[in-house]
């Protein structure tokens, strides 16, 4: 248990039989009245973000998240097949669950699967992937005064941003978070 006087960012609380991540939290006290505590939650299955204030004493059960390491094997339609690396124990996943998690990530790359209880409701991709660029328009000399971009498609599909410089091949390392070119490999 957990007081809300003792909260954190990032802790993971249960209420009212849904699971809250601690975004931002704030303690007021007023000049007339009690204490409270304002903060901004995250719902980690539907990802909704909810404002709510507490009183210091009110407590709230831990959340306990497992994060496990696992194997991205392949897209089957709206099924993603995951292997755990060490009991080689294989699970789909719904389109839902995985949602943009695989946009930047190849197959038999390492992810972490999130779960409450049992039921995985997120997958977290690594925070960085190097990838080849497969599509993308040449540069042209000249351009660059404003440190201008261009789109380019990497292997896995997806779009980024990237420098004039950058070529077809060239390898890039890619922040998963963002979505943003990094720098080439």
């Amino acid at each position: 248990m957990v007081a809300a006087g003792d909260f954190k960012n990032g802790l993971t609380i249960e209420i009212d039989g849904n699971i809250f991540q601690i975004l931002e939290f704030q303690h007021v006290k007023p000049g007339k009245g009690a204490a409270f505590v304002r903060t901004k939650l995250k719902n980690i299955i539907s990802g909704g973000v909810v404002e709510k204030t507490f009183r210091p004493t009110e407590k709230f059960e831990n959340a306990h998240i497992d994060r496990k390491d696992m194997q991205y094997l392949y897209q089957d339609g709206d099924l993603y097949n995951f292997m755990d690396v060490e009991t080689y124990d294989q699970i789909a996943l719904d389109a839902d669950v995985v949602g943009d998690a695989l946009k930047f990530v190849k197959e038999n790359e390492t992810v972490k699967i999130c779960s409450h209880k049992g039921n995985v409701f997120s997958v977290e991709p690594p925070l960085f992937v190097e990838l080849a660029i497969t599509e993308t328009e040449p540069g042209f000399k000249g351009d660059t005064a404003q440190g201008a971009t261009k789109p380019a498609v990497v292997e896995t599909g997806a779009t980024v941003m990237v420098p004039l410089f950058v070529e077809v091949g060239d390898v890039l390392k890619i922040d998963t978070r963002t979505g943003e070119y990094l720098s080439r490999v």
